[in-house]
C-alpha cells in the first residue's frame, strides 16, 4: 500500500460523517420538500462560505460570522443569532474537528479535556438559567465586546502570539484545572448567551498563559467549540427552545459549512495563520464599531462608555494572563517576544 493511499485511509471517519450528513440533508430538501425553504435563505449560505473558512482556520466559530450577519445586517433578534450559531457550528465545527483528528494534528489535550468537562456542566446551566435573563441588547453587546477584544489583542500582540513554539502546556494538571474553570465559566456566560466565545477563551489561555504554538492552539479551540455546540444543540432540543427561523437558515448554510470549515483547516496550513488572523482581527474590531454605531441610540452616552470600558477590561484581563504566562515560562520582559528557531511546530507565514 502506498503512503498516499494509507494517508487517505485515515480520513474514512470524516468521509463517512459527510456522507451521513448530506444524506440527511437531501432527505430534508428533496424527500420532505424543504428545498424552497433552503433557497429562500440563500444569503446565509453565501455568508457562511466565508464564515466557515474562518471557523476552521482561526479560533472563531462559524457563528462569529453568522451572528452579526443575522443580527446586525438582517436585523433579527440576538437570540436567533445565538441559536443559529449553535446549530450551524454543530455541523461545520464538528466536521472540522473530525478532519483535524483524522489528520492527527497535535492538540492541547490536558486543557481540552478540562474545558470539555467544564463546558458540559456550564453550557446547560447557562442556556437554561442565564440566557433567558439576558436582554437582547446585552447579548449583542456581549458578542461585540468578546470578539472586539479578540481583535484588538491580535492587532498589538500578533508578533508575540505567532512566535510561540510550545507543543502543549508545561504542566498538564494545571492546564486541566485551568481548562475546567474556563470551560465552565465560558460555557455558562459566553457560549450559552451568544453561541460563541468558549473557543476564544480557551485559545487565549493557551497562547497567553501556556504560550502554545498556534498550530496547536487553534485546532484545540475548534474542537472545544464543536463540543460545546453539540451540547448546546442537545440542551435546546430537549428544552424545545429554538427560535423558529433557525431551521431555514441552518438548512441553507449547513451544506456549505460542512465542507468550508475543514477547507479552512487545510488551506491555512498552506498559507500560514498570520495573515488570516490579521484580517480576522480587523473584522472583529469593525463589528464592535458597527454594533456600537447601530445601537448608539439605545445605549446613550453612558452605555457606549460602559461598552468601551468592558472591552478595555477584557484587554486588561488578557494582559494579566499574559504576564502570568511570561513569569511561568521564566522569561524576562525583553524575552517575551521572540521568534523561535524553525522546528516542527514553527508557524509558517
Amino acid at each position: 500500500m502506498s503512503y498516499k493511499t494509507s494517508t487517505l485511509g485515515r480520513f474514512w471517519p470524516w468521509f463517512l460523517s459527510l456522507a451521513a450528513f448530506y444524506l440527511v440533508w437531501l432527505l430534508l430538501v428533496a424527500g420532505l420538500g424543504f428545498w424552497g425553504v433552503a433557497v429562500e435563505h440563500w444569503p446565509m449560505a453565501l455568508s457562511m462560505a466565508i464564515g466557515s473558512y474562518a471557523a476552521g482556520s482561526t479560533p472563531m466559530g462559524g457563528g462569529t460570522v453568522g451572528f452579526p450577519v443575522l443580527v446586525l445586517l438582517f436585523d433579527t433578534p440576538a437570540s436567533l443569532g445565538r441559536d443559529f450559531s449553535f446549530a450551524v457550528q454543530s455541523i461545520g465545527m464538528v466536521s472540522a474537528s473530525i478532519f483535524i483528528l483524522c489528520r492527527r494534528q497535535p492538540l492541547a489535550w490536558s486543557m481540552l479535556r478540562g474545558a470539555m468537562l467544564g463546558a458540559l456542566a456550564g453550557t446547560p446551566l447557562g442556556i437554561l438559567f442565564i440566557a433567558p435573563l439576558v436582554p437582547e441588547l446585552w447579548v449583542k453587546l456581549g458578542f461585540a465586546v468578546i470578539w472586539g477584544s479578540f481583535g484588538v489583542l491580535h492587532l498589538y500582540r500578533l508578533d508575540e502570539i505567532t512566535s510561540h513554539s510550545e507543543a502543549a502546556g508545561l504542566c498538564p494538571r494545571r492546564d486541566f484545572r485551568v481548562g475546567l474553570l474556563l470551560g465552565a465559566l465560558a460555557g455558562t456566560f459566553a457560549a450559552a448567551v451568544t453561541g460563541v466565545g468558549i473557543d476564544m477563551v480557551i485559545y487565549a489561555a493557551l497562547v497567553l498563559l501556556c504560550r502554545v504554538d498556534l498550530k496547536v492552539a487553534i485546532p484545540t479551540s475548534v474542537v472545544i467549540m464543536a463540543f460545546t455546540s453539540v451540547v448546546g444543540v442537545v440542551v435546546k432540543s430537549l428544552a424545545g427552545d429554538w427560535q423558529p427561523q433557525v431551521f431555514g437558515n441552518w438548512l441553507a448554510a449547513a451544506p456549505v459549512v460542512a465542507l468550508g470549515a475543514p477547507l479552512g483547516v487545510f488551506v491555512v496550513g498552506l498559507i500560514g495563520r498570520r495573515s488570516t488572523l490579521l484580517v480576522v482581527a480587523v473584522l472583529c474590531v469593525a463589528q464592535f464599531v458597527w454594533t456600537c454605531t447601530v445601537e448608539r441610540a439605545a445605549l446613550g452616552a453612558a452605555g457606549l462608555l460602559a461598552t468601551v470600558v468592558a472591552l478595555a477590561a477584557c484587554l486588561v484581563g488578557f494582559e494579566w494572563v499574559r504576564r502570568i504566562g511570561v513569569r511561568l515560562a521564566g522569561l524576562g520582559p525583553g524575552a517575551a517576544v521572540r521568534r523561535p528557531e524553525a522546528g516542527p511546530l514553527a508557524e509558517a507565514g
